[in-house]
C-alpha cells in the first residue's frame, strides 16, 4: 500500500511502476532524444514522434493519427461536436487550446509579441505571419506563374486567377465574383449604399473611385 496515496495493488510491479508518479523517478530514456519516462508504455508512445507510426486511422476519412487524443479531437470534425463553450458568448470549440485562444477576444490580452517592431498578437500563428512581413519571406508558391504569397489562403485567392473559379454568388441578380470584396461592392448597386463621402460638399458615392474623381474636380 502507497504511504502516499492510498491506493492498493495486487501486482507489486505495479506498485512500484506508480510510486514513481510520487518520486519523479524516470527509469526509460529514449535514445534518439534523451527524453524520460516513468512507464515503458509512455517510451513506446513517445517513440512514435521520430518513427512517424501513426497506428489510429479514421474509418470515415482514412487520416492516420500517432496519438488516440489526437484522433479524438479529430472525430470531433465529423461529428460536429463542441464541448468546450466560452461563458461569455456561448460560442463552442471542439479543442480546449481553441477556447483559450478565443478568451483573448474578450480580455484583450496578445501574449505574442514581435521583438522587431513590439506589435503584440493573440495567436503565435499570426505573430509568425507577421514575422515574414520584416524577413520578406513568401513560402507560399503558384506553379503556374510563379509569384509567391506570405500567407497559403493568399495563394487560394490568386489561384481563381487561373480557374475563373467565383464562389461568390450574389443572390439578387446570380452575378458571380473571384473575390468577396468584388461581391460586396456590387450589392452597392442593389442596395443604393453610398458609404464614401465628400468632407467639402456632402456629396456621397458608392465606390471611392467616384468620390476621388470628385475631389480632383
Amino acid at each position: 500500500m502507497s504511504v502516499f496515496c492510498q491506493k492498493l495493488f495486487v501486482d507489486d510491479n505495479d506498485l512500484k511502476t506508480h510510486m514513481r508518479a510520487h518520486t519523479g523517478e524516470k527509469l526509460h530514456k529514449c535514445q534518439l532524444c534523451q527524453k524520460s519516462f516513468a512507464e515503458d508504455l509512455r517510451l513506446k508512445i513517445h517513440m512514435r514522434t521520430h518513427t512517424g507510426e501513426k497506428p489510429y486511422k479514421c474509418q470515415l476519412c482514412r487520416m492516420s493519427f500517432a496519438f488516440i487524443g489526437d484522433l479524438k479531437k479529430h472525430m470531433r470534425t465529423h461529428t460536429g461536436e463542441k464541448p468546450y463553450t466560452c461563458k461569455l458568448c456561448q460560442r463552442s470549440f471542439t479543442q480546449s487550446c481553441h477556447l483559450k485562444t478565443h478568451m483573448r477576444t474578450h480580455t484583450g490580452e496578445k501574449p505574442y509579441k514581435c521583438q522587431l517592431c513590439q506589435k503584440s498578437f493573440a495567436e503565435y500563428v499570426r505573430l509568425k505571419i507577421h514575422m515574414r512581413t520584416h524577413t520578406g519571406e513568401k513560402p507560399y508558391t503558384c506553379k503556374l506563374c510563379q509569384r509567391s504569397f506570405t500567407q497559403s489562403c493568399h495563394l487560394k485567392t490568386h489561384m481563381r486567377t487561373h480557374t475563373g473559379e467565383k464562389p461568390y454568388k450574389c443572390q439578387l441578380c446570380r452575378m458571380s465574383f473571384d473575390f468577396i470584396g468584388y461581391l460586396k461592392k456590387h450589392m452597392r448597386t442593389h442596395t443604393g449604399e453610398k458609404p464614401y463621402k465628400c468632407q467639402l460638399c456632402q456629396k456621397s458615392f458608392s465606390y471611392v473611385r467616384n468620390h476621388l474623381l470628385n475631389m480632383l474636380g
